[in-house]
């Protein structure tokens, strides 16, 4: 667990003081934030980079039409899943979400059809997961996203990457594709499924992928609102990583895990939610230490607090 990881501790996962501003063929975002999540998903990058949620600036490029260029740090394109978990069914991440971006630095250029149904952009960026880009680096990184909502219950979203994400001597190239669906088949269930994959060059200049660098991750999330302020969320997940490209090697190599979790969302007022959620991991070989002994199985209880409060102007 990644943006939550912080064990037998109350503490800040995420604060965050954010401003938005919209207006005519001009719009900015600028938020900065402090917490357990910036410290370990932003522990590469420098000094007070590592507070930045994001800081960015578009202009529209056609009147009647929605094209702009925007450039600077924002949110990944890439997954159904954040960095906000009151934006996100479940209370935790899933696998595949901490192993992809949560933040890109770059210029994207996007289009939305004037029908709302189609959103195209593309890409540039300083690399994976990455503000400042990677010591030893020169290369640019590129993305692509596609996402169709037909209606108000049912979004089909395809994001892409490829760049390196080591230093020019390795000349490696990383290739990614994520594609998930959010659909509302009923009035008080949510679905969310999701599958990545991932493969990256192994030897310099060879233009041949191994099995061992490629990997894989899914997941299924069923959100079930109960009342009009509770809601129970239920979870299965696998992640295959064998060549340890995305998740690092801990104690031995590779990864070969399923997960699955099941929580409870309590509204407690229109901006305040609680969360509970308990969560199981099952490695195929012994992964996790425990007592000095390793086991297949490890489990986690996590739970949080959230309030948003908002002040919208029109200007």
């Amino acid at each position: 667990m990644v943006s939550h990881n912080r064990h037998n501790e109350v503490t800040v996962n995420l604060a965050m003081l954010r401003a938005m501003y919209d207006k005519d063929r001009v719009r900015a975002n600028i938020g900065v934030m402090a917490g357990t999540y910036a410290n370990a998903n932003l522990a590469a990058e420098p000094g007070v980079l590592k507070n930045i949620y994001e800081a960015n600036a578009g202009y529209r490029l056609h009147k009647r039409h929605e094209l702009w260029i925007d450039a600077g740090i924002m949110p990944s394109h890439i997954g159904a899943e954040g960095a906000i978990s009151m934006d996100c069914p479940t209370l935790t991440r899933s696998i595949m979400a901490d192993a992809s971006p949560y933040y890109e630095a770059g210029a994207r250029l996007s289009y939305t059809t004037l029908n709302q149904k189609w959103y195209f952009a593309l890409m540039h960026l300083n690399g994976w997961q990455r503000i400042q880009r990677q010591p030893g680096n020169s290369t640019p990184a590129g993305g692509m996203q596609v996402t169709f909502t037909p209606g108000n219950k049912l979004t089909f979203n395809l994001s892409t990457f490829v760049g390196s994400n080591r230093p020019d001597i390795d000349d490696s190239k990383r290739y990614f594709v994520d594609f998930y669906v959010v659909a509302q088949p009923a009035k008080k269930l949510q679905i969310t499924a999701a599958i990545d994959f991932g493969t990256e060059e192994y030897l310099v200049n060879s233009g041949r992928y191994y099995s061992g660098n490629d990997w894989m991750g899914t997941a299924l999330i069923l959100k079930y609102q109960a009342t009009k302020r509770s809601a129970w969320v239920a979870r299965g997940e696998y992640f295959y990583d064998p060549g340890n490209i995305v998740v690092p090697q801990v104690r031995v190599a590779g990864v070969d895990m399923a997960a699955y979790s099941l929580g409870y969302d309590l509204q407690l007022t229109g901006n305040l939610l609680w969360r509970i959620e308990g969560k199981g991991y099952v490695h195929a070989t012994p992964y996790f230490r425990r007592d000095n002994a390793l086991f297949n199985d490890n489990y986690a209880l996590t739970t949080s607090v959230a309030v948003r409060f908002n002040n919208r102007k029109n200007h």
